[in-house]
């Protein structure tokens, strides 16, 4: 056989040209190749022999879709965070979008938990039982629904009655009320907010189921607290409202509020909104599709626990009653 030199090759070895090269030589380095090939693929998978044997396979994920209220995501975030040291096994995804977003979601079938700081209308029951759901309620905290103005702002004191004449455009000048002379600009959560439609019934309305009274047609609608909060600072005539846990004292001034002008001025705390007194407390829900059933209800006990109402408490929210 033919050997040339190949004077590339350390040591100066004699190599066999390729062309004539054994072919059982030829199969052996393709099926090194090859077998290389595989255990490279399974190292990048990260998987070995023993991940499929034994107790070694991962559990399953189980997962929970929870959207609605943006008054309760900090709260429903917190809980979902606190909730994968519990149970890693349970995926929770938590998005906002207003109470009336989350129900329309319940309704439709695409989420398994909603929140919301309102309760469902009937009209919204009944589209439920159209879809074949039944929703449930769950009372899992209670929030104040604290009336808030600039800092520079002398009002201290308002009753259900003024803030209802405010909030249609009775009462346009802060002057009416014992301020400067200066307009009011009123601020307020959007339409399909619970914040917004509790604002609307128990204060615009006044509680009154036959009141049709609405919001001045001047009132700038905003997307988030984060929306009313960073317009009251910088315009020292606005006035908003936002849930107690969202209020920053430091620079919102919180104003006392009464029923009426023979009842007495409450500040939004966490001890008067747990007993009633101030008057705008109000319960914050959870609706689920029926009575719920396995990681649901594993998760809603939890929630309504000694660790998920002391989460309400740490931010800002009145956890519920104790036995």
């Amino acid at each position: 056989m033919e050997k040339k030199y190949n004077p590339i090759q350390s040591n100066a070895h004699w190599q066999t040209p390729a062309h004539l090269e054994n072919p059982t030589r030829q199969a052996v380095k393709i099926i090194l190749i090859l077998l290389l090939a595989f255990l490279s693929l399974g190292g990048c998978n990260g998987r070995t022999p023993s991940s499929t044997t034994g107790n070694t396979t991962a559990a399953p994920s189980r997962s929970i879709q929870n959207k609605g209220s943006d008054t309760m995501v900090n709260i429903a975030l917190a809980w979902a965070e606190a909730y994968r040291e519990v149970d890693p096994s349970v995926s929770i995804a938590v998005t906002g979008g207003g109470s009336g977003t989350g129900i329309a979601a319940l309704i439709n079938g695409t989420v398994d938990m909603a929140n919301a700081s309102r309760d469902m209308k009937e009209s919204e029951f009944e589209e439920a039982r159209a879809n074949g759901i039944e929703p449930v309620e769950h009372v899992v905290a209670i929030d104040a629904l604290a009336v808030i103005l600039h800092p520079d702002n002398p009002v201290s004191e308002l009753t259900i009655p003024q803030l209802a004449d405010i909030y249609t455009g009775r009462i346009t000048n802060w002057q009416q009320v014992g301020g400067h002379d200066a307009p009011i600009i009123l601020l307020s959560r959007e339409t399909n907010s619970g914040t917004h439609v509790y604002f609307l019934e128990e204060v615009v309305r006044q509680g009154d189921s036959n009141n049709k009274d609405i919001f001045a047609p001047q009132t700038m609608l905003m997307p988030s607290s984060v929306g009313i909060t960073s317009e009251l600072r910088r315009n020292p005539n606005a006035i908003g409202y936002d849930g107690l846990g969202y209020v920053d004292p430091a620079h919102e001034k919180i104003v006392a509020v009464a029923e009426d002008e023979n009842s007495p001025f409450v500040y939004p705390t966490l001890e008067a909104a747990a007993t009633g007194e101030y008057p705008l407390a109000r319960d914050l829900y959870i609706y689920t599709a029926g009575e719920p059933q396995g990681v649901i209800a594993e998760y809603l006990r939890w929630i309504l626990g000694p660790a998920g109402q002391q989460i309400v408490a740490n931010l800002g929210f009145v956890p519920l009653p104790g036995d």
